[in-house]
């Protein structure tokens, strides 16, 4: 079961990865346009199952917490802090599902090569974001405890999904589309109309069915199947793959400080999630399929 589930969460982290990439051609594009956009073709997945996205009002609720409250508050870090300090505090997230995981998983507990691994994750994370260079100002304030606020939000979301009474997978469906709604609203009050152009929404349909859509089902499997600390330690991987796919596009470049992320970052995440021995902690039964 452990395999499985790191596998379902390597997937996810795959596709989250080529969001940077697959994201080129809307940048141009207003934020919530392209996530209520992306959110609404990622609930299509499972469309032909709608009657599986009948879930109680708390698990609905949740899924909307997660998965609109994390982009909310991410993009209104954006607009108040710069973007690279923004993203660096909002990959905490890893590093607060790692130590948030005896709080709100019954019979976790952490040892040192869990927090070890997330710690030499997060570095690697920082170093690779940032590039080595990074400066906080007091002035964006507001906008760090936004970006620090979003890695909370989605932190507590993946590990109450382990929590939760067990829902069918397709119900994620529901969870994107309510809140794929919420964001067209954001985008309807805080931004100017978009007019995407064909090769603009192609390339948002692509963003539904993978980074902004698939990734959440196979996120709901492996937090579902796993130990929330493993993958918490692997999740520091999703900067490392996104950077790799953008140098492979011709977006970006290696440099030393990236070879040292890397190192980092792998070390991290096999300290994190290789070699571990179940301590008791009690899983939830599988979702329903």
């Amino acid at each position: 079961m452990p395999t499985r589930s790191l596998l379902f969460a390597g997937g996810a982290i795959a596709l989250w990865a080529s969001l940077a990439t697959l994201g080129a051609l809307t940048r141009n594009l207003p934020p919530f346009f392209v996530v209520g956009v992306s959110l609404c073709v990622g609930s299509l997945l499972t469309a032909s199952r709608l009657r599986t996205w009948r879930v109680p009002a708390k698990t609905l609720a949740i899924g909307a917490y997660g998965l609109f409250g994390y982009h909310f508050l991410l993009f209104f870090a954006f607009r108040l802090a710069p973007a690279m300090e923004a993203n660096l505090l909002n990959y905490l997230w890893p590093l607060l599902i790692v130590l948030l995981s005896p709080a709100l998983i019954p019979g976790a507990r952490l040892n040192s090569r869990h927090i070890l691994g997330a710690s030499l994750g997060f570095i690697g994370a920082a170093l690779i974001v940032s590039g080595g260079e990074l400066t906080l100002a007091r002035e964006y304030l507001p906008g760090y405890a936004l970006a620090i606020a979003a890695a909370l939000v989605w932190a507590t979301f993946s590990l109450l999904l382990g929590r939760l009474p067990a829902f069918p997978n397709s119900a994620i469906g529901g969870f994107c589309l309510i809140s794929g709604l919420l964001s067209l609203l954001c985008h309807a009050a805080f931004e100017p109309a978009a007019q995407p152009s064909p090769a603009q929404w192609g390339m948002l349909a692509l963003l539904g069915l993978g980074p902004m859509g698939g990734a959440f089902f196979l996120w709901e499997r492996a937090l579902r199947l796993g130990d929330p600390r493993q993958i918490g330690s692997l999740s520091y991987t999703t900067p490392l793959l996104s950077t790799l796919l953008l140098v492979a596009s011709g977006q970006g470049q290696l440099n030393p400080i990236a070879a040292l992320a890397i190192g980092l970052i792998l070390g991290g995440a096999l300290l994190g999630t290789l070699g571990q021995r179940p301590d008791g902690a009690a899983r939830k039964t599988q979702s329903a399929v």
